[in-house]
């Protein structure tokens, strides 16, 4: 067994267990056979990323905490000032919660015409709310338009488009459980 799997695998053992779940409740849950959860408990197998995310979202937690690593000291406060703006196709991003936590929240501004056709599609959960505009949120079949105050929380698995309405733009209080995307890195912070 290697370090990593030795240190894993009484991990993945004990937050099951934690979470009160049977070994086949829980693989269920994560999409994997009885038996193969039962070798990546015994340190028989390494799992892969698409796993071992599969994983932390069963048993609520993070890769990191399956891994057996500890968490540096979070800020538990975000200043505005402090917001450095992140463009990423046509859309501007300001962090506005700690980095590398399970949910990571962002002040978005939503831009006229910019990816309103690219339709969205990924484990988790969002949570939105405007601050500022008018935005158009398509779930699955279903069109929504939001203003001033409305929010929307759905799963992410149901096929989403957002777009703004107003000529300039829409700004909106944004919290995902997002953790595979091209933007990762805004919004979990860089990796060591």
């Amino acid at each position: 067994m290697t370090s990593i799997e030795s240190v894993m695998a009484p991990q993945l053992r004990a937050l099951r267990r934690r979470a009160a779940l049977t070994l086949e409740a829980a693989a269920r849950a994560a999409g994997l056979s009885p038996a193969h959860l039962s070798r990546l408990e015994t340190g028989q197998r390494q799992p892969s990323l698409p796993m071992l995310l599969s994983l932390a979202r069963v048993y609520g937690t993070t890769v990191s905490d399956l891994l057996g690593e500890t968490a540096p000291e979070r800020e538990a406060v975000v200043r505005g000032a402090d917001m450095e703006p992140t463009v990423a196709g046509g859309w501007t991003y300001r962090r506005a919660g700690g980095s590398g936590r399970g949910m990571q929240a962002l002040r978005v501004h939503v831009p006229h015409d910019s990816q309103g056709d690219i339709v969205r599609v990924h484990p988790g959960e969002e949570w939105l709310h405007v601050l500022r505009g008018r935005l158009r949120l398509a779930l699955g079949d279903s069109v929504h338009r939001l203003g001033p105050g409305d929010s929307s929380h759905f799963d992410s698995l149901t096929p989403h488009r957002i777009a703004a309405l107003d000529a300039d733009g829409c700004d909106l209080l944004f919290v995902h459980t997002l953790l595979q995307s091209p933007t990762t890195a805004l919004c979990l912070g860089e990796t060591p």
